[in-house]
């Protein structure tokens, strides 16, 4: 024991065993482990990887909702805390992913409230507030499931937005919420700068108007068939093949009705509404594939409110839009288009007043610099060949200026976007 006090520390060690695998017993161990880890790492990258793969096709929030305040949203970024979507605040059913399920999906018509307005210097502030819902759960807020028609099935109706009536084929919202509007859409770029929206109507009434239209017509162009035309079903398959946006063009009645007939099922104050729906079905029975109407006169209608608000609510419960053309000054359109959710778009100027190519080319002139000035201009004109004519050689010119032609679904102001 003394012996060992005076030894120099370390120099009692015992012999390494020289037996197999001395040394060396944690390998097999840390080896093991090593497997195990990776195998679990996988399998959870996997599940995360298969859960994000099934929610590819919709857009999901992208944090968890506060169950207290409903959707969140911060700043002059709409989607900073909440689902991209594509609407702003009207609420709708929401679609339960079942009767247990704590998470509610709701469609492209739910989500906060949208605000935009601008400052000072012109920039656009966007405010959100969230929106109460009636359980205090949290929302994966989703859009409509399909934007936008695949070019070689744009002449065809899509079953999903489609009814079968006594009138034939009329639009109808899809389940998802998705609608006309959105479907038959013509898409554009969605870049700053001067956009001008040409809609040229009347197409159907001539066959020979309808047939140079459409082939001399950029295919930016919108056109817009008479619904008391003819063979408008072959010339709406014709123009959807060309890549154009359509809108149905409906009759309503002007203030010197009859003397100023707009022509046969002409919507007038007098019908009441169960007759103006039964015209108004029957014209939209003629054609498929349109992204909302424009009216066809109808100076008196437009600005009786009782005449007006069951077209109007028609309107909004099909998924379309209106286009006012702008010619009378006591339209109602607008408003009732705000109230109930209606896409919506009036014509700054009507192009072809005069039926002579320089007078049209000059009022294209003035539509392009209210573009300029103002982000977008809405102009329309009839289907005369002196119009089409002028429209398409200008329009090829005023892209080469920067110019871009948009359709009409793309001025829209849409209370769901």
């Amino acid at each position: 024991m003394d012996k060992d006090i005076h030894q120099p520390l370390g120099t009692r060690r015992k012999p390494a065993s020289r037996g197999p695998g001395s040394g060396k017993s944690w390998v097999p161990g840390l080896a093991a482990v090593s497997v195990v880890v990776a195998i679990v790492g996988v399998a959870s990258w996997m599940a995360v990887s298969a859960s994000r793969i099934e929610r590819s096709d919709t857009v999901v929030a992208s944090q968890t909702l506060r169950a207290q305040d409903g959707v969140s949203g911060s700043g002059d970024d709409p989607y900073a805390d909440t689902a991209t979507s594509v609407n702003t605040g009207q609420q709708g059913p929401g679609t339960e992913t079942g009767l247990d399920s704590p998470v509610q999906s709701r469609n492209g018509q739910s989500g906060g409230q949208f605000e935009t307005t601008l400052d000072d210097q012109g920039n656009e502030i966007t405010k959100v507030t969230p929106v109460r819902r009636e359980d205090q759960r949290p929302a994966l807020l989703t859009p409509p499931d399909r934007i936008g028609q695949h070019p070689r099935l744009a002449h065809l109706p899509d079953p999903d937005i489609s009814e079968d009536t006594a009138h034939g084929v009329l639009p109808v919202r899809g389940q998802g919420g998705e609608r006309a509007f959105d479907i038959y859409a013509r898409p554009w770029s969605g870049a700053r700068g001067a956009r001008v929206v040409i809609i040229v109507g009347g197409l159907g009434l001539s066959q020979t108007g309808t047939q140079e239209a459409i082939a001399m017509l950029p295919e930016e162009i919108t056109l817009a068939f008479a619904a008391n035309g003819n063979s408008l079903k072959r010339w709406m398959q014709e123009a959807r093949r060309e890549g154009h946006e359509i809108l149905l063009q409906v009759p309503f009645e002007p203030f010197d009705y009859p003397a100023n007939d707009p022509g046969p099922r002409t919507l007038t104050v007098a019908a009441g509404p169960e007759a103006n729906l039964d015209d108004l079905h029957a014209a939209m029975g003629r054609i498929t594939n349109y992204t909302g109407i424009t009216n066809f006169m109808g100076g008196r209608f437009l600005s009786d409110s009782e005449a007006l608000e069951p077209v109007m609510r028609d309107l909004a419960d099909r998924g379309l839009m209106f286009v006012d053309d702008g010619t009378s000054a006591q339209s109602l359109t607008d408003r009732f288009a705000r109230t109930l959710g209606i896409p919506f778009a009036a014509a700054d100027m009507v192009l072809d007043a005069t039926q002579e190519r320089g007078y049209i080319l000059s009022k294209l002139d003035d539509l392009e610099r209210s573009a300029r000035r103002n982000g977008t201009a809405i102009g329309v004109a009839s289907a005369f060949g002196v119009s089409v004519e002028a429209i398409a050689s200008w329009a090829n010119e005023a892209k080469a200026r920067g110019i871009e032609i948009v359709s009409a679904s793309a001025a829209a102001d849409d209370p769901e976007r």
